[in-house]
């Protein structure tokens, strides 16, 4: 069976961010960043350019090895300790799945649906999301300091837009089995929970992870 990655994006209220806070603080530490890290973001800029994929239009859309390459420096950058996923756990736990316009949901069949997204952008618009690769964590005045930036990022019109849909369908068919996956949600989405937690007072949470 393979794995499905997912990313998940929902609104909580600060008090229930300080509680979790707290209990985290408690728990110790999280690990320190993967080493080489500062090393592979210049080489992902070096190449950020380039379609790390063959031609789906000539039936060749073919991972090239730049791609995996990017997906073992995506991975590096996640903490996946058991203190951190149950940090995960307890925040998803405090997702309302009736607040529509607060809650964001993306999943695809062998692939991360953030790493398509950061692949698409390239780094320096990635950099540019809250938090760190698809994860986050931000109170009420948080998301009010880090919406602009996740506009400038987000807000893709004409050419650059059909550029990067076309990037994230390749890195979904290339390395996932997920070629009609809804790549404009995946910029759409996470701006309108951030939005939506802006306007209402609240903080908003990331998370990426595979099931």
């Amino acid at each position: 069976m393979s794995a499905t990655g997912l990313w998940v994006i929902g609104t909580v209220a600060d008090e229930e961010l300080r509680q979790l806070l707290r209990a985290a603080a408690e728990a110790g530490p999280p690990a320190p960043p993967a080493p080489g890290v500062a090393a592979e973001l210049e080489w992902w800029r070096g190449v950020a350019g380039e379609s790390l994929f063959g031609d789906p239009a000539a039936g060749d859309g073919i991972a090239g090895e730049d791609a995996y390459r990017l997906c073992r420096f995506f991975d590096s950058c996640r903490d996946g300790s058991d203190a951190v996923e149950d940090f995960r756990e307890a925040v998803m736990d405090r997702f309302r799945p009736e607040d529509k316009e607060g809650l964001f949901a993306a999943a695809a069949r062998k692939a991360n649906p953030f790493w398509a997204l950061a692949y698409a952008l390239g780094p320096d618009a990635t950099l540019r999301l809250p938090g760190w690769f698809g994860d986050f964590l931000l109170d009420s005045r948080q998301v009010r300091a880090r919406l602009p930036d996740a506009e400038e990022a987000l807000t893709l019109t004409g050419a650059r837009r059909r550029e990067v849909v076309e990037r994230i369908h390749a890195w979904m068919t290339g390395l996932g089995d997920d070629p009609d996956h809804d790549a404009d949600a995946l910029l759409d989405g996470p701006l309108r929970v951030l939005r939506h937690a802006a306007r209402t007072g609240q903080g908003v949470a990331g998370h990426t992870y595979w099931h």
